[in-house]
Formats: C-alpha cells, sequence, structure tokens
C-alpha cells in the first residue's frame, strides 16, 4: 500500500475533552489528534486523497486505527485549515521478532485532501509525528511509499534493509525506514508485526 497522497506529485487515537485541541499550528495549518468523532472525515480525507483503486481500502485502515486499542499508543493525527479536516495521518506500533526492546512505528496512512495538496499539509503532519514519537523515544519509524517525497524527512531505503515486511511488497522500493535514536538489532533482518488494521497482505 502506497501509504502517501499529499503534497507530493506522487503519492493517538486519544480522548480529548475538546475537538479543538491544538497540538500544533501555524497560520494557516492546525495540527490535532484525531478523535472518535473524525471518522467520517477520515474517511473522506483518503477516499479523495487515493486513486479509485486504493481508497476503499486505505479510507477503512485509517477509520480502524481510530480504534485501534494498541501498546504502545496509536498516534492520528488530523490537519485543519479554517477549522475543516483536510489532512490525516496515523503512526501505529510495530513489533520487532527478536528485539523486544526496540521501539519501532510505521507511518501508514498519509493523505490530504486534493484541493489541499502542494501546500505542505502533509509534511506538517510527517513532521509533528516524528516530533512526537522522538519524545516518546522511539527508535525506529518505517514508512512504505514514494521514496522521492520521503527522503525529505530522512527515510531511506538502505536503513530499511534490516527490517522485513509483513508480507510481500508490490513496490520493494517503497519500504524505508528512519532512524530516531540509536539502537541495536539484536536480530536482524527482524521481521515485523504490525497491529490489526494493518495486518492485510492487500495493504502492501
Amino acid at each position: 500500500m502506497k501509504t502517501h497522497k499529499g503534497d507530493s506529485p506522487h503519492v493517538v487515537s486519544a480522548a480529548l475533552s475538546s475537538r479543538q485541541r491544538v497540538l500544533a499550528s501555524d497560520d494557516l495549518i492546525n495540527i490535532r489528534a484525531a478523535i472518535a468523532q473524525d471518522r467520517a472525515d477520515v474517511r473522506r480525507i483518503h477516499g479523495s486523497a487515493f486513486p479509485e483503486s486504493e481508497s476503499a481500502r486505505v479510507s477503512t485502515l485509517a477509520a480502524e486505527l481510530l480504534f485501534d486499542q494498541t501498546l504502545p499508543q496509536t498516534i492520528s493525527l488530523i490537519a485543519e485549515t479554517e477549522g475543516a479536516a483536510v489532512g490525516h495521518a496515523a503512526f501505529s506500533p510495530v513489533r520487532l521478532a527478536g528485539n523486544p526492546n526496540v521501539r519501532a512505528y510505521i507511518l501508514a496512512p498519509l493523505g490530504v485532501k486534493p484541493d489541499h495538496q502542494k501546500r505542505g499539509i502533509g509534511s506538517k503532519l510527517v513532521e509533528y509525528g516524528l516530533r512526537r514519537l522522538s519524545i516518546m523515544k522511539v527508535n525506529v519509524v518505517l514508512v512504505y511509499g514514494d521514496p522521492r517525497y520521503y527522503r525529505r524527512f530522512g527515510f531511506n531505503a538502505d536503513a530499511a534493509r534490516q527490517y522485513i515486511p509483513p508480507y510481500p511488497l508490490q513496490y520493494p522500493f517503497g519500504w524505508q525506514a528512519l532512524a530516531l535514536d540509536d539502537c541495536h538489532i539484536k536480530k536482524s533482518p527482524a521481521v515485523i508485526t504490525c497491529v490489526a488494521a494493518l495486518s492485510d497482505p492487500k495493504l502492501w
């Protein structure tokens, strides 16, 4: 599954007291934690951002991640402009076989409504999510998407060689990793296990 449709040429879930609680903001874009009431908006964002052949499956994935009870927690973020939800990103935990002390996450999916693409909204979602994960002492973040887009954040294919995805990839060149902190991989390469919503070979 290509995880991204945002401002490139291609392609925690959290209970909040207020829907408008802002985590990061500039003059045009607010980033906040997604809540259960965002489900319809999340589905619309990915339904419009991805091609028809992928939109239904990705929209379902994004909505399911809002309700996945994971440990560590899944981080689900909404980007708003003028009070409207226009972008969404989810970061969910993964386990590395033989490496119980390594904290790892995967970014999937990332989407921005087509009429709001090319404005840096996708980048803001990714950057904020990576900052959150760094604060949480996460060691590595994985992604399966367009290398031309994700390299700007430091993701690269070489770093991902020691992590084996759970299913065969349709586009192996899109498998990338970003180290947020030094960690020792005791057993390498390590097979990853994802949360339930991502444990579907059709997404890969």
